[in-house]
């Protein structure tokens, strides 16, 4: 979805925009946007950013905050300050509570769980703070923007390889899944169901949840391996738990007879791509990290007192043998 400027005062845009530029005073009247004007200054302001990540131990997390942190510096207003929640709800709570009483200028927050990280989220808007929400939900609509990937068509996309390039004759799968309460897992689990469906052959065997850790998708692995005699296909909500059921398998003498399938797809050695490259995943899909475009829109909101979008997708797409140097080469140059 494309944003468009308006060259109107902030009060205006704030008027007609769910959230427009930020302040910390508290908003009264049920209006989402009294008061608003006050940390639009323009491009002579100073503003300090606030955020929220539900952890670094994932790669692409660390990602996220790598491209936030690349892509601030070239706004020099901006100061970035970064809270690292490590799977913890009530931790994340407390960084978001910690940021309000800074009276920062703006919220990003990637949640952990959708529901625990809810209420707190609309205590930061209703403050008066634009906040936006990078790749996992929280419930309802009290945030100025969201910015991720369509997980259930990630998800799809996902499930139609699998029914028709991967097992078009039928197979068993297991399915790693991602944290439970966060809305990607859900997602991505939703998409990719109903896609096989449209093969009647396939079936899911098993399905455990490795919080999208390399580890705990290994040693998941290792006891679907153990209960599950035929495997053909696992396909992991993320790369990492994908690449820990390929060293499991690989300890069971089983590589190769499974066929492994992540998401994220990053361009970093130890990501997906270079898997993908590498022959120990089959493919993985795209997931943007969503960072420079976290700092676009802070920067309109801040800077130009410009309205964003409610929502903002971005898209995917399939990386296999066929295209994975080829990406790889575009989009980490430097190798």
């Amino acid at each position: 979805m494309r944003s468009v400027k308006i060259p109107l005062a902030c009060a205006a845009v704030a008027a007609v925009v769910l959230a427009g530029c930020g302040t910390t005073s508290e908003r009264t009247g049920g209006s989402p946007s009294d008061g608003a004007a006050k940390s639009c200054k323009g491009a002579d302001g100073k503003y300090t950013i606030g955020m929220s990540q539900a952890n670094v131990a994932e790669p692409y997390r660390q990602r996220m905050d790598d491209d936030i942190r690349a892509a601030a510096k070239e706004v020099p207003q901006f100061d970035v300050k970064f809270a690292d929640a490590a799977q913890d709800n009530a931790k994340q709570v407390a960084d978001v509570e910690n940021y309000i009483t800074q009276q920062i200028d703006l919220l990003i927050i990637s949640p952990n769980e959708a529901k625990p990280l809810t209420a707190v989220v609309k205590k930061a808007f209703d403050k008066g703070i634009p906040v936006i929400v990078l790749d996992r939900k929280v419930e309802g609509d009290a945030y100025t923007g969201f910015i991720g990937g369509d997980n259930v068509q990630i998800g799809s996309e996902a499930g139609k390889y699998v029914a028709e390039q991967l097992l078009p004759d039928g197979g068993n799968i297991v399915e790693l899944k991602g944290l439970a309460g966060a809305t990607p897992q859900a997602e991505r689990h939703q998409g990719f169901a109903d896609a096989i469906k449209a093969n009647p052959k396939l079936k899911i065997i098993a399905a455990a949840d490795g919080d999208w850790l390399r580890e705990k998708g290994q040693s998941q692995m290792d006891a679907l391996l153990k209960a599950n005699p035929a495997i053909d296909v696992v396909y992991a909500h993320n790369d990492p738990m994908a690449e820990g059921a390929y060293l499991a398998a690989k300890a069971a003498g089983r590589e190769k007879s499974i066929k492994f399938i992540g998401i994220d797809a990053l361009p970093i050695p130890s990501g997906g791509i270079k898997a993908v490259e590498q022959g120990r995943l089959s493919a993985t899909f795209t997931y943007p990290t969503n960072g420079k475009e976290a700092v676009a829109a802070a920067r309109k909101l801040l800077i130009d007192c410009a309205a964003v979008p409610k929502s903002q997708v971005l898209p995917t797409r399939l990386i296999d043998k066929s295209n994975a140097a080829q990406t790889y080469a575009r989009e980490n140059p430097a190798g």
